[in-house]
């Protein structure tokens, strides 16, 4: 993972009970790592019956992240660093109730 802020893109075709679920899920992960207004949640993008938005973890979140909880993205399915975390947080997401899927966007 970069230094630089993050940007994770999530679909799932339940928008408004999700939405409020990954929103719910980051602000625990702000919470837990000790950082405010660490995030930012796009508008959604709707096509298909399937909503996409994007979140965009910034570089202060996204540090106190690896550091508090490294060893648990180390631990998740992936090959590269990137898809760790993006494994890590789609199970974080799923533990919070929220079953979306979760994709990287290259910034």
């Amino acid at each position: 993972m970069n230094g630089r802020s993050t940007i994770l893109e999530i679909a799932t075709t339940k928008y408004e009970t999700d939405r409020e679920l990954v929103s719910s899920a980051m602000d625990s992960l702000q919470t837990l790592c000790g950082v405010k207004d660490g995030f930012l949640i796009s508008n959604p993008m709707e096509r298909f019956g399937w909503a996409f938005f994007k979140i965009l973890v910034k570089t202060e979140l996204l540090s106190a992240i690896q550091l508090k909880l490294g060893d648990q993205i180390t631990r998740s399915k992936g090959k590269k660093p990137e898809e760790k975390f993006v494994k890590f947080m789609t199970n974080f997401f799923e533990y919070k109730n929220a079953k979306v899927k979760v994709k990287l966007i290259e910034d």
